[in-house]
């Protein structure tokens, strides 16, 4: 029975609260506009960034298992930091080929250097767009687990002789062969000759990105006629196995810091990079993203909840007679508290409702842009009600108990 009589007041006390809010519209809508606001600023964060995160373990986990890359930059560096790091002497050839050969644990040492070349022909077909140009060796495919689909991977050989061969990505494929076997072919890169030895299995997308638009040739061709000043080479180490991983990893800083001359108690010139410290990474820059998106959020949410308890205390004073006549006919303290606590509550979550529905579009649009799975982050929408019903709760509290606490007859004398 008590149970029946408190479902019909919240029934009554519900339907009241929307015919009150359908006199004020404009009033109440811009009420909800701070609330909307509050939360879609942090759900359409929340989305971009667990949009993000769902692809980021496959696109940053671009390392064979058991391996580290030593480079000259951290993947992420700015300003003073950068400029820093820039003084520090390149990775050339010479320095991977002594550690490879002083090395004892690793189960591979292999080398890469990245650019890019714009001017990519076979006979009459062109590429127009930049096309990355990997140089590296024999292990360079197994460290970026990259797999051999056509033809042979490059050889010893061809890194010791500088040899003009490459492989393709199928991206280049495409557009060079489109209805031809590539393998054995001449093709051009900036003017110079390079023979097609093998393609590369397609690997598609990661961010956005393809991960099939490149070309690879042998590190020491790449050197001769695509290095300058600036060429600064990574070195990638493979440990035999996940209980090898420090020691190899300890080993290989230590033959570095020898190789070039980094004294006692002087902090490395180089980096290690590894997928995992590249995921923690951004992670750590996805954080302060995620901590400013929440203090917006919670400024105007304060905001929005004092517009709340505002309109809700302009509400009680223009409705003392309706408050007086209520109570004459036997509307309860209760049942006035529970009104204008409705009224409260149900502005703050249709607002939060619609900040939710808001942020999770703009979110998504992540997903669009990088053409990877959309993500509806559950749990912060749950959050993001659950807030809104403490703000109605929380700033309606005053009103609500300010319009039970009215006198019936003082009330119905009220002009």
């Amino acid at each position: 029975m008590l149970s029946r009589n408190l479902k019909n007041i919240l029934k009554e006390s519900f339907w009241m609260a929307i015919a009150a809010i359908k006199q004020n519209k404009l009033r109440s809508t811009l009420t909800l506009l701070g609330i909307s606001i509050g939360v879609f600023s942090v759900i359409g964060v929340m989305t971009a960034i667990r949009t993000l995160e769902s692809s980021v373990e496959s696109g940053l986990n671009v390392f064979a298992a058991n391996t580290f890359v030593i480079q000259k930059y951290p993947e992420i560096s700015f300003g003073e930091e950068r400029r820093k790091h820039r003084k520090r002497k390149n990775i050339d050839y010479d320095q991977y080929k002594k550690l490879k050969n002083r090395a004892m644990l690793p189960l591979l040492v292999s080398v890469s250097e990245r650019n890019e070349v714009r001017n990519v022909k076979y006979k009459d077909n062109v590429v127009k767009n930049y096309v990355g140009l990997f140089g590296g060796d024999e292990g360079s495919i197994r460290t970026f687990k990259t797999y051999i689909g056509d033809g042979r991977n490059i050889a010893p050989d061809d890194v010791r002789y500088a040899r003009n061969v490459c492989v393709l990505g199928m991206d280049v494929v495409d557009r060079l062969f489109p209805f031809e076997d590539p393998l054995s072919k001449k093709i051009q890169i900036e003017g110079l000759d390079y023979y097609v030895v093998g393609v590369a299995e397609r690997q598609g997308e990661a961010f956005g990105q393809s991960q099939d638009n490149y070309i690879a040739i042998p590190i020491t061709s790449y050197l001769q006629k695509f290095s300058n000043k600036w060429t600064t080479l990574s070195i990638n180490v493979e440990a035999a196995s996940e209980e090898d991983y420090d020691k190899t990893r300890e080993e290989a800083i230590g033959i570095m810091r020898t190789i070039r001359k980094v004294k006692p108690g002087v902090e490395n010139d180089f980096e290690i990079i590894t997928s995992g410290e590249m995921i923690e990474t951004f992670s750590g820059f996805t954080s302060g993203i995620k901590l400013f998106a929440l203090s917006v959020s919670i400024i105007a949410l304060v905001v929005a909840g004092i517009g709340i308890m505002n309109i809700m205390l302009v509400s009680v004073t223009e409705r003392i007679k309706e408050i007086g006549i209520r109570k004459a006919i036997g509307a309860t303290k209760k049942d006035i508290l529970t009104q204008f606590l409705m009224e409260a509550v149900f502005l703050s979550e249709f607002g939060g409702i619609v900040g939710i529905i808001m942020g999770i579009s703009a979110g998504n649009l992540v997903s669009f842009i990088f053409k990877i799975p959309a993500v509806i982050p559950i749990d912060w929408a749950i959050i993001g009600l659950a807030v809104c019903s403490l703000i109605g709760i929380g700033f309606g509290i005053y009103p609500a108990w300010k319009a039970a606490q009215l006198d019936p007859i003082e009330s119905l004398r009220f002009e």
